[in-house]
Order: structure tokens, then C-alpha cells, then sequence
């Protein structure tokens, strides 16, 4: 498995080695030794799993999680193709308003790794597309936000090619410079140590 640093601080991408014959194929997502070579430290206790199923257009995001609690994701398509895309919304962090994205499709099966206090958004490029989540916590509706994946200020990849289709929810959704000016995003430190005693394991600066 290869895995490769985005430009997102402490978000990561993986590609599985993908193994064909006249059955099919097979492949691991997720491989424990890889993700801690890559990461500095084992993967999250899983407390939920998630699986949506999305058709052509759809954009899910920009979504986060109050911090603290604080939820890190590791997202991969298991069917169709999507645009994920990991948005640095944590006050203070080195990348803060930095995006990167990661094209996931049945070809390379690419996969995310997506830590505490980030933002998570996805377009659905093919009718039919399942993407699925490990997440390090439950989901509380409370402390579940949003931020408007059409915020010119962020230019997210989003539109080109399809006709965005949002939830009523993400279609009222706040500016990042609204949420930052209102005091609702994420504190970079804050963040770092919540994913520290996750994992157990001290991370790099």
C-alpha cells in the first residue's frame, strides 16, 4: 500500500494494491502497518461505521464535528467514483484554508485518512456511488456542523462537469470566514491532542 501526504496537515492518502483474476478482484482498504508507518501511530478505536449511497451531482459537505469531542474519518469509495475533499478549517494549524482532494473510483481504490477537526466534503461523479467511513466517535446531531462547500473563498473543486445537488442543510450553510468570526471552528491544538490520545501515540509537530 502506498501512502502519500496531502496538503491538509495530518491528512492522508492511501492506494491499496489491487490483486485481479477472471473472478474479480480483491483488496485490503485499510492495512494497519501501512497507516502506522504513514501516520506516526494505529489507527483510531472504530466506534461507527457509515455507508452512503449518492447519485450523480451530489455534494455531501462541508461537514465537521465540534472539537472537542472531535472525529477523525478514514473514507473510501466502495462503489462509483467521488471527489473527496479534506478542507484545514482548524484555527491555528499551519494549512488553515487549505484544501486537498483525492479522486476514489474502482480503479485505483484510493482512500482517506482524515484527522481530528477537518472538514469533509464529496461529490458524487457517478450515479450509484457508495462511500464508506470509519469514524473514531458516534454521531450526536449537535455536534454536527457545516460549512457552505460553494464558499468562493475556499474554491473548492465542486461543479465543474456536474450540477451540484445539496441538502437543505448545505444549501444554508455559513462561510468558513462566518464560522471563524462566530467562534464555531476547530482549535488546531485542541484537535492535535484529541488525536493524540486516540491513538496513543505523540505526533510530530
Amino acid at each position: 500500500m502506498q501512502a502519500r501526504k496531502l496538503a491538509v496537515e495530518g491528512a492522508l492518502e492511501f492506494t491499496p494494491r489491487v490483486f485481479p483474476d477472471d473472478r474479480g478482484l480483491f483488496l485490503s482498504p485499510f492495512q494497519e502497518e501501512a497507516f502506522a508507518e504513514a501516520h506516526g501511530g494505529p489507527l483510531f478505536p472504530v466506534a461507527q461505521t457509515n455507508h452512503s449511497v449518492s447519485k450523480r451531482g451530489v455534494v455531501r459537505g462541508v461537514h465537521y464535528t465540534v472539537t472537542p469531542p472531535g472525529i477523525a474519518k478514514y473514507v473510501y469509495c466502495a462503489r462509483g467514483k467521488a471527489l473527496d475533499i479534506v478542507v484545514d478549517i482548524r484555527v491555528g494549524s499551519p494549512t488553515f484554508g487549505k484544501w486537498d482532494s483525492v479522486l476514489m473510483d474502482q480503479e485505483t481504490h484510493r482512500t482517506m485518512y482524515f484527522p481530528v477537526g477537518v472538514g469533509h466534503a464529496f461529490v458524487a461523479l457517478e450515479d450509484d456511488t457508495v462511500m464508506s467511513y470509519m469514524l473514531s466517535g458516534g454521531y450526536v446531531p449537535e455536534n454536527e456542523l457545516a460549512l457552505s462547500a460553494l464558499d468562493p473563498a475556499l474554491g473548492l473543486p465542486i461543479g465543474s462537469g456536474v450540477d451540484p445537488i445539496l441538502s437543505d442543510r448545505d444549501q444554508v450553510a455559513i462561510t468558513l470566514a462566518e464560522a471563524q468570526r462566530q467562534g464555531l471552528l476547530p482549535d488546531y491544538a485542541t484537535s492535535r491532542e484529541i488525536e493524540r490520545r486516540l491513538t496513543g501515540v505523540p505526533l510530530s509537530a
